[in-house]
């Protein structure tokens, strides 16, 4: 099993942490990391995509760890947390007097990572002569510093990560179409964690484990049957950042850490007073109507279609894992097998 269990610092520029144990066995995570294994030997440029919360950042990180750059510096940088001057400067440093408050010389990262891996987190905005600036150094391996003449020699891998769509930026003139070029040596795609439902309670434990260490808990109690099902029925739009947060939100609200957890909070803003959202200037909010239902009907049928549909959904969504898909429907596996029997739903890929 394998999934990243480290974390970045809240600065924009961060040295990454060393390679950690990973968890994850779902085949599209672990093809995506077979893809890692294969791009990390090379100093091509690469792009790390997917949603937001999928853990691109640590994505990067394991292409470093995995290369043989591991033992040289890994720099990373949150190009959307630093406007166009800051970032210029950070980047590639600046001279003594360069600018007012520049009162001395500033070694830019391109020179900090000269030898290791430059990770350029949310790649998408950087503005268009930033861009340029980067593609000369992709190209030519030379940068200046801010106000200075003296062209510098660097050797650096740069990873970019992003959850953008840069070939429709690039189409767009958002984007540079010969930087995304040179970037997208290889495109590494980060799978989204409605991809890989075996990975979601293997992941929900980790997380709790630690949580439980760190409120000082003797051991970590486990999860009630309600409490797996409703993990597994989230369709978690934060991918693995929200269920990280849930988790953890969940295990520290609990009353009694000797108990399993029974509740997963999944809205931390969830009140019975929670404040509704304003309504457009001028307009009354529209009452909510339920639609009344198509009659006369069948009851029975109509119930049997439901549950029919219900199991179907729940073994395509499980990859067709029994055991999974009862704890989809809150079902215990002898009761899913019973109900599978009853409505003679096939239960492998391709059965008649």
């Amino acid at each position: 099993m394998v999934f990243f269990a480290t974390k970045w610092c809240n600065s924009p520029v961060a040295t990454a942490p060393e390679n950690q144990p990973i968890i994850g066995e779902a085949p599209a995570f672990l093809e995506m990391l077979e893809h890692v294994s294969r791009a990390a030997p090379l100093s091509k440029p690469v792009l790390v995509v997917g949603e937001r919360g999928t853990g691109k950042e640590l994505v990067a990180s394991r292409l470093h760890f995995l290369s043989d750059r591991w033992e040289q510096r890994v720099v990373k940088v949150n190009c959307a947390a630093l406007t166009e001057s800051i970032l210029e400067s950070e980047l590639f440093g600046h001279e003594a007097g360069a600018f007012t408050g520049a009162a001395r010389t500033h070694i830019g990262h391109f020179e900090r990572a000269d030898g290791g891996t430059l990770i350029l987190d949310e790649l998408a905005t950087i503005s268009l002569r930033m861009q340029e600036k980067i593609l000369r150094t992709i190209e030519y391996g030379e940068i200046q510093r801010v106000g200075g003449n003296e062209t510098l020699r660097v050797d650096v891998r740069i990873v970019g990560s992003t959850n953008a769509d840069l070939p429709s930026l690039a189409a767009a003139g958002k984007f540079r179409k010969d930087l995304l070029d040179r970037l997208a040596f290889d495109v590494i795609t980060v799978p989204p964690l409605r991809e890989r439902v075996e990975d979601i309670l293997p992941l929900a434990h980790a997380f709790a484990i630690n949580m439980a260490s760190e409120l000082k808990w003797s051991l970590f109690p486990g999860f009630t049957p309600r409490a797996s099902s409703a993990l597994l029925r989230n369709k978690w739009p934060g991918n693995v950042r929200e269920l990280k947060f849930a988790i953890e939100r969940s295990v520290y609200r609990s009353e009694n850490p000797e108990e399993p957890i029974k509740d997963i909070v999944l809205d931390a803003f969830d009140s019975p007073f929670k404040l509704a959202a304003p309504s457009p200037p001028g307009e009354a909010p529209a009452p909510r109507r339920k639609r009344a239902p198509l009659l006369p009907t069948d009851l029975k049928e109509r119930l049997k279609e439901t549950e029919t549909d219900l199991l179907a959904a729940a073994l395509e969504k499980s990859r067709f894992n029994q055991r999974l898909a009862a704890e989809l429907l809150g079902l215990s596996y002898h009761q899913f097998r019973g109900k599978l029997r009853k409505f003679n739903i096939r239960s492998k890929p391709g059965e008649i």
